[in-house]
């Protein structure tokens, strides 16, 4: 089976399918793929060399905090203005959306530069029962947005506390 694989031979016929580096043509094409990708990858992602541009295809960062008495997410949307965000709680989920574009034009002796970038986030935390929608403050500084939910009184009166024991 080895004889009919070429790149697996030691012999001299397998050398003859070696590049002048003395690189296999497979690994040479597999190198060339992978700088193509992460060519294509790097102008949407991080290497932008816009640092406010919100590129993680995960999603933006956030953190989820349940206190006695409220439940606060908080969600970094760096480089975005309030006109930007929009925050909605519906059916037990906070919702929160964002949209940034940016356009840029410059016009100097010998070129036209004209740049226009756009990128959108949605983000979805399911909420636990109890959670007052209705009072919910939502406040955006410095690129961080914080939602606060505050728990019904029902909600907190129906937390048991349950004592652990070493066993």
């Amino acid at each position: 089976m080895k004889d009919l694989i070429p790149w697996a031979r030691k012999d001299d016929a397998a050398r003859q399918h070696h590049d002048h580096d003395g690189e296999n043509p497979i690994a040479a094409l597999q190198r060339e793929m992978n700088q193509m990708l992460e060519g294509f990858w790097n102008r949407f992602g991080k290497s932008t060399g816009d640092p406010d541009w919100p590129s993680d295809p995960s999603g933006p960062k956030s953190d989820v905090v349940q206190t006695d008495n409220a439940v606060e997410v908080s969600i970094k949307l760096p480089g975005m203005t309030l006109d930007d965000i929009e925050v909605t709680v519906s059916g037990g989920m906070l919702t929160v959306k964002g949209e940034k574009k940016v356009e840029r034009q410059e016009e100097k002796k010998g070129y036209y530069l004209s740049e226009r970038s756009y990128g959108a986030i949605w983000r979805t935390i399911p909420l636990p029962p109890g959670v007052d929608g209705e009072k919910a403050e939502a406040s955006y500084r410095n690129g961080l947005l914080t939602v606060r939910l505050p728990q019904t009184p029902e909600a907190q009166a129906r937390v048991n506390h349950i004592e652990v024991k070493q066993g």
